[in-house]
């Protein structure tokens, strides 16, 4: 998933925002405890995906001597071997089905729980969830231009992968998700 560990939160938020303002749905233990389930279900699909990323890290160390050998693009070798792996571990690599898979399980968790109801077709409510993670992962390359410019313009100068860049960068970033009424 294009998902980093630390943007669960915003996805989560996004999703919370779009049911709520669904007019079709009714939450009826508030956003808070929706963000909650919908951030829950997305770390334990993004925790599935670190197993089978592990794995792969994993048998290309063990292979490496022969990977130099051969000139391989580690890269490259890294997706094909994941690409290989990823129905063992149950993770589609396809953006939108898996998108669409955490969104079914998203909807069935809400449900159960009695977080959420409505008088409409399941799929109606799986795409307002979809489309929040679309919109998401559409947006994060502009915000991600935009808050790198903005720092880039800063008088003081910081250093990417520090500590005061990274809390940097995450200010600004959640400053553009408000703007966008993301989160």
């Amino acid at each position: 998933m294009r998902l980093k560990p630390h943007q669960t939160g915003y996805v989560a938020s996004k999703i919370g925002i779009d049911l709520a303002n669904a007019p079709f749905i009714k939450l009826l233990k508030g956003k808070d405890a929706v963000v909650e389930v919908c951030k829950r279900v997305i770390d334990e699909n993004l925790a599935i995906e670190k197993k089978l990323d592990a794995k792969v890290e994993e048998m290309l160390r063990e292979n490496e001597e022969e990977i130099e050998i051969q000139q391989v693009k580690e890269r490259e070798l890294f997706f094909m071997i994941k690409k290989r792996l990823a129905p063992e571990y149950g993770v589609i690599m396809d953006y939108d089905e898996r998108y669409n898979e955490v969104a079914h399980t998203i909807l069935d968790e809400l449900y159960e729980n009695y977080l959420i109801d409505y008088n409409v077709n399941d799929n109606q409510v799986r795409n307002v969830i979809f489309k929040a993670f679309k919109a998401f992962a559409n947006a994060y390359d502009e915000i991600d231009d935009i808050v790198y410019e903005k720092i880039k313009n800063m008088k003081k100068r910081y250093i990417p992968g520090s500590l005061e860049y990274e809390l940097i960068y995450e200010k600004l970033y959640e400053e553009e998700l408000r703007k966008r009424g993301m989160i």
